[in-house]
């Protein structure tokens, strides 16, 4: 299937370079795309694995932060195991469709929250960040996105920068890992997955400095709402589409779901553009 491969490729390296400019974002931005022609079960496991360097390679370049934030995060790595293990457990038992359909439907809100720039403290770090852990982790399981709501939970945490981006790859790394081990026992890492990985990871070679090179040019805050508007788009659109081919609104009606999603993030856009630009001092984009 060339025009798959293809696709992939394209998908991935647009993906790769929103990962290198916010230091998040491959997966978010790779899943609802790839899952127009490809199954969780075969997209995830090579995800995973891809995910294991790149998420060492931002943990890595941040390295001089983590004395500093990993006594923070430690309680949502902990929590992470529990929740892998039930999403692995999803992952292996639920129709794929269905499993799409869940997947796209979980990620819709976040990517709204993002395009809205909703950021909230959490005052209670250690005893909420078990169970936020958990969440988070049953998600990654799922569907190999962790970065959209660890970035709503860790922006507004006082950190820097470069804290903020370690303490993201760190919870992402250990998420990875966790779910390549659980996937392992699980069988998930068949030939159909492997396979994948020929065609990302040139992509992800090429994106990741790319996006670090592209940052440097454009307002942070802009750069990442226009990506989640892009996500909310086709997210949205993949919910529609898969309430079609499941039956459960066999009308138009089903698209109702991308135009309200449409419409909601036209006016997140409008609010932003029209107010004045953030400045990005305590937080990564």
């Amino acid at each position: 299937m060339p025009g798959q491969a293809l696709a992939l490729v394209a998908i991935t390296l647009g993906a790769a370079i929103v990962n290198g400019a916010l230091g998040y974002g491959f997966s978010s931005i790779t899943v609802p795309l790839a899952l127009l022609f490809l199954s969780n079960r075969t997209l995830n496991p090579a995800l995973v694995l891809l995910e294991i360097p790149l998420n060492a390679s931002v943990l890595w370049a941040n390295r001089a932060a983590i004395p500093a934030v990993w006594r923070r995060v430690v309680p949502i790595v902990l929590g992470l195991l529990p929740g892998i293990l039930a999403g692995t457990l999803v992952v292996s038992r639920v129709n794929p469709p269905w499993l799409k359909l869940g997947t796209l439907a979980a990620l819709l809100p976040l990517t709204l929250l993002q395009a809205g720039g909703i950021r909230r403290p959490i005052r209670a770090e250690r005893p909420a960040g078990f169970l936020f852990g958990g969440g988070v982790g049953a998600l990654y399981a799922v569907t190999t996105i962790s970065g959209p709501p660890l970035a709503l939970a860790l922006n507004n945490q006082g950190f820097s920068k470069d804290a903020f981006r370690a303490a993201l790859g760190l919870v992402r790394l250990a998420a990875s890992l966790l779910t390549g081990v659980a996937y392992l026992f699980a069988g998930l890492f068949v030939r159909d997955s492997v396979a994948l990985l020929p065609w990302m990871l040139p992509s992800v070679a090429i994106g990741v400095p790319a996006g670090a090179i592209v940052i440097r040019r454009l307002h942070p805050e802009t750069f990442r709402r226009i990506c989640m508007s892009f996500d909310a788009g086709v997210v949205s659109f993949g919910v529609s589409t898969l309430l079609r081919e499941l039956h459960l609104v066999d009308s138009g009606a089903a698209y109702l779901v991308m135009v309200v999603t449409v419409l909601i993030d036209g006016f997140l856009l409008a609010r932003f553009f029209s107010g004045p630009k953030p400045v990005v001092v305590t937080h990564a984009a």
